[in-house]
């Protein structure tokens, strides 16, 4: 948030205002997605909106059983990922039709120089 106050190129953002409306096909009904950030920024092609969502890397990949993973521990990270996938295409779709863009970063963008 303090990167989104202090860049020049950030002309407004928000933090959860928005609401996505996603189906999740585990539980067979609709939800409400707040996405992270939506965020307005200048750039070479021109003002440009912008949803956002954070999340660790380990959410954004589908789960594996390696290892000695507990049934019960694997189990929650494919309901994990199963829902964010659904929240993330209802999100690409929202975006798609508002000619927004739509981003997902984890760590590994988030710590590094250049997000953008």
């Amino acid at each position: 948030m303090i990167f989104l106050d202090n860049h020049d190129s950030i002309i407004s953002w928000s933090s959860e205002e928005v609401v996505v409306p996603y189906f999740w096909e585990l539980d067979g009904k609709m939800h409400r997605y707040y996405p992270d950030f939506i965020v307005t920024m200048k750039t070479k092609q021109g003002v440009v909106k912008m949803m956002i969502e954070i999340k660790p890397y380990s959410q954004t990949i589908a789960p594996t059983k390696k290892g000695r993973k507990k049934e019960k521990t694997f189990l929650t990270e494919v309901e994990t990922y199963t829902k964010n996938v659904a929240k993330w295409k209802a999100a690409e779709l929202y975006c798609k039709e508002r000619n927004w863009l739509f981003r997902i970063i984890t760590e590994k963008e988030l710590f590094k120089d250049k997000v953008w």
